[in-house]
């Protein structure tokens, strides 16, 4: 008789409880006096602009922009004086530590992410009795007669939300080479250093130079970083060079040699052997195969 595994499905996020699904259509001078809560929101701008704020900082969100407001971070919003826009809020609660990406993170999704938003709206609509443009709403009521497995979808279509714009913000055509997952999204060296390599990737940057602005000795850097991201400092520092070099070879304004120079390498031979070593490609090769798509 065979033997079957069964593997365990493991959650990168888990969606625990809704707490208030909105879609408001606001006037031109609309505002709230503004609140904090114990569990995550989502603002989505789906008709004129709306004026945010996050713990004080003023945040524009344009039509088709949605924003996410952390765990206890007081916050407001305002129509822009000019145009009546309409909302979407979803409110919830998620304890995943993949959260942690979406804190101050302004995002503009694709289509293939804002047709979930929609699909948690006509569920929501199915599923709870949800007042119109009621910003005082604190407690959803089930509907006397609720759609079959609607509360489920709702969940269900939050997360695909989410993973959606995980991926779509974070993958590269090689794979998930730049999101941190699960606890190792929580370690502030690795963010900190990161943040230092996509400012520097047209500078020429040392691991003197990495640790003198972000405050970290060598060895502990070193020891993190690769054993967060699986890459050193510097394999990490030229996949980012690599990835500027192809979105410039696409847009087919700069040389081969100039793009070396403008990424900080040494001589365009050392340029082009990197670069074939992590594409599988010579970078004139690449630029022709982009110009046949």
């Amino acid at each position: 008789m065979k033997k079957y595994f069964k593997h365990k499905l493991t959650n990168l996020i888990n969606i625990s409880k809704i707490v208030t699904i909105h879609y408001f259509e606001f006037e031109k001078n609309f505002k709230t006096e503004g609140e904090k809560h114990d569990f995550w929101e989502l603002v989505y701008a789906e008709k004129e602009s709306v004026i945010c704020t996050a713990d004080g900082a003023e945040i524009l969100l344009k039509q088709g922009e949605l924003l996410f407001h952390k765990p206890n971070e007081f916050h407001t919003l305002a129509a822009n004086g000019t145009k009546a826009p309409n909302v979407f809020i979803l409110s919830f609660v998620c304890k995943s530590s993949a959260m942690k990406f979406f804190e101050n993170k302004k995002i503009a999704p694709q289509k293939s992410a804002v047709k979930f938003i929609y699909s948690i709206l006509e569920e929501g609509k199915k599923t709870f009795d949800i007042p119109y443009s009621d910003p005082k709403l604190k407690k959803m009521q089930l509907l006397k007669n609720p759609t079959l497995g609607g509360e489920q979808l709702i969940k269900n279509y939050l997360e695909i939300l989410l993973i959606d714009l995980l991926r779509t913000s974070t993958e590269t055509e090689r794979g998930n080479d730049i999101f941190l997952k699960g606890k190792e999204l929580s370690v502030k060296p690795v963010n900190d250093v990161i943040a230092v390599l996509q400012s520097g990737v047209t500078s020429s940057l040392s691991i003197d130079d990495i640790c003198a602005k972000t405050a970290y000795g060598r060895a502990y850097l070193f020891r993190v970083f690769k054993a967060t991201t699986g890459k050193t400092i510097m394999e990490y520092y030229l996949a980012l060079k690599i990835e500027r070099a192809k979105q410039l070879l696409r847009e087919n304004e700069l040389s081969v040699k100039e793009i070396s120079d403008h990424l900080a390498f040494n001589e365009p031979n050392y340029f082009t052997k990197t670069f074939k070593r992590l594409t599988g490609l010579t970078p004139s090769a690449y630029k022709r195969r982009s110009m046949e798509l």
